[in-house]
């Protein structure tokens, strides 16, 4: 079974309060983005993997990492051009099969994952990978655990993961796990309505890495009200026109990361330069978005 979890995007992203567990409570809107996927193949025991062979030929064998949890049931291999910095088998995907095999006493898989989504960027790519794991594993196995079991499987493993258990708009609330669908009807996110005047695209700046700790650092959350201008919340700034959006829709944590990484404040100009009607760090950064009249041609991408 071969899926491609894809990435998202954050509108707005409101710091409210710091939570006595020590995270913190958000507002935001989750977008997917199609635009940057990852490629993961779950098989069962001794099935015949397609996507093994593939990355063999098209990785250096320092750039694959493969491990085999202690009880011998998963074997997870990860390939990303550049090399994988951090343990397979303390993968997020591997994190979902444990969680799974707790409660089911799953048979054994492999697990393949093509890295290509960025690290450090904002985009939620590995809660993306870990929240598919999931869906694959119930339907593999025939689980049947419907949507709401499976975000909550997602939620232990991130603040993000259970978004991408569903496939649109989702308000997050809480650490992000607390979701609510929303509409954004001039927004073509899918790519695939072409009576929406405006369309999304994200520039992912290379070198730079966001660690979400350094984001943090120099937050100072808001006790009471979302930080928008003129105290509105995210839910009444949404729903205006796009175009009255660029002073509204903050995300908190552009201002401590711009002071340490300067070149993306003027990566986000840029974007407005171009056209853009809204641009904006996703998420706790590096990655960029941009809000574009379907009419323009001068966006960057």
């Amino acid at each position: 079974m071969i899926r491609h979890p894809h990435v998202k995007v954050n509108l707005g992203l409101d710091v409210l309060r710091k939570r006595p567990d020590g995270y913190h409570d958000l507002e935001t809107l989750f977008v997917p983005y199609r635009g940057i996927q990852d490629t993961l193949e779950v098989v069962s025991g001794d099935d015949y993997s397609r996507t093994s062979a593939s990355l063999q030929a098209r990785y250096a064998p320092e750039e694959i990492a493969q491990g085999i949890s202690p009880d011998g049931k998963l074997m997870m291999t990860i390939a990303r051009k550049g090399g994988v910095d951090w343990e397979a088998v303390q993968d997020l995907c591997a994190k979902a099969y444990g969680l799974l095999d707790k409660d089911f006493q799953l048979p054994p898989v492999k697990i393949f994952l093509e890295k290509t989504a960025p690290v450090g960027a904002g985009l939620g790519g590995g809660s993306s990978d870990a929240a598919f794991t999931l869906r694959m594993l119930d339907d593999l196995f025939g689980l049947h655990l419907d949507r709401e079991q499976l975000a909550g499987y997602a939620a232990r493993l991130g603040s993000d993961c259970a978004f991408f258990i569903y496939d649109g708009p989702m308000i997050g609330r809480g650490r992000g796990e607390i979701l609510s669908p929303w509409t954004l009807p001039e927004l073509d996110w899918e790519g695939t309505h072409p009576e929406k005047p405006y369309v999304l695209q994200v520039v992912v700046p290379e070198g730079i890495q966001v660690s979400t700790a350094e984001a943090y650092r120099g937050i100072r959350p808001r006790e009471t009200a979302p930080r928008t201008e003129g105290g509105r919340s995210l839910e009444e700034i949404l729903p205006l026109p796009i175009t009255q959006w660029k002073d509204l829709l903050i995300n908190d944590f552009e201002k401590t990361v711009f002071a340490i990484h300067p070149e993306l404040a003027a990566i986000k100009q840029s974007l407005y330069d171009s056209g853009a009607v809204y641009a904006a760090m996703s998420g706790s950064g590096s990655a960029l978005l941009g809000i574009y009249p379907k009419i323009s041609t001068s966006s960057p991408l």
